[in-house]
């Protein structure tokens, strides 16, 4: 089964869980319940943006995007992120008002449609388990982690109230849920905005790659340097190489124990510009000037 058929089934149980939560949580007058189904919302929410983007990441690169459409899974793992931020915020406020107000909760309701929403998302998490590589589909993965995370917090909160009548677990294992949330939604974002903004991938040093290629014999230096993600998991890399004043058809050697280098480090798309004299601008990294 290929991701877009896991992503379309997870969408199918995900929309049944919503919905039983819901009513649960209405009927029981749990918030534990309510917000954990927000959270799958949102899970209904993050798994429609992902296939639908990974449905357009498949379309070639043409004249208008050279590089593919991969991205626009990008821009569904930054929305999936911003949502997962917004309903741990709403989370909050409500359980800082439940937490001084002590409403009458139907435990054992609550309890059966949590264990109902727990068995919901793990089952969702064993069809999507392989498949979050991509940050598009890890953004969804994110958020059936989450929630599978968050129907444990509410079943563990429906039991104190049952044992102990303690109904102010039912906010806190709210606020739990939240915090869980946000922290998804936070590193979601955050890794999505690294690559738009072109910045060096994570676990890469610029500074390190020069001085392995610069240890290749025929290489005298290396400057220019630039290295980004197309997309997740797609790292490019550009440079300026200083040879020996050569053929280019002598440089092919070069080239292909550079690349080989290169891609043992995880860089797949590479490009080189050899030079047999030093750049009297023999900087490591380029300024692109604005002429202002």
């Amino acid at each position: 089964m290929n991701a877009e058929k896991r992503l379309t089934l997870s969408l199918g149980v995900t929309i049944i869980v919503f919905i039983v939560e819901v009513i649960g949580g209405i009927v029981s007058n749990s918030l534990a319940l309510l917000s954990d189904a927000g959270h799958i919302f949102t899970d209904a929410f993050a798994l429609t943006l992902s296939i639908i983007a990974a449905r357009i990441g498949r379309k070639p690169s043409d004249y208008r995007a050279t590089y593919g459409y991969q991205r626009v899974g990008l821009l569904a793992a930054v929305i999936n992120g911003l949502s997962l931020l917004i309903i741990a915020v709403f989370i909050f406020f409500e359980s800082y008002k439940r937490f001084f107000t002590h409403p009458g909760i139907d435990t054992p309701l609550m309890l059966m449609v949590a264990g109902f929403g727990l068995f919901g998302n793990l089952l969702i998490a064993f069809i999507l388990r392989r498949e979050h590589e991509d940050l598009n589909i890890r953004s969804a993965w994110l958020h059936i982690l989450g929630d599978t995370l968050s129907s444990i917090g509410a079943v563990i909160s429906g039991f104190i109230i049952l044992l102990t009548g303690w109904v102010r677990a039912d906010p806190i294992a709210s606020f739990l849920i939240g915090i869980i949330i946000l922290l998804g939604g936070v590193r979601v974002v955050k890794e999505a905005l690294t690559i738009f903004l072109e910045m060096v991938p994570q676990g890469f040093h610029v500074e390190r790659i020069a001085e392995e290629l610069c240890e290749i014999p025929e290489v005298l230096g290396v400057h220019d340097i630039h290295i980004w993600s197309v997309a997740h998991k797609r790292i490019a890399f550009t440079a300026h190489v200083w040879v020996h004043d050569q053929k280019l058809s002598d440089a092919e050697g070069i080239r292909k124990k550079i690349e080989e280098v290169l891609r043992m480090m995880g860089i797949n798309h590479i490009i080189l510009q050899f030079e047999c004299a030093e750049c009297t601008m023999s900087r490591l990294y380029c300024q692109i000037h604005t002429g202002q």
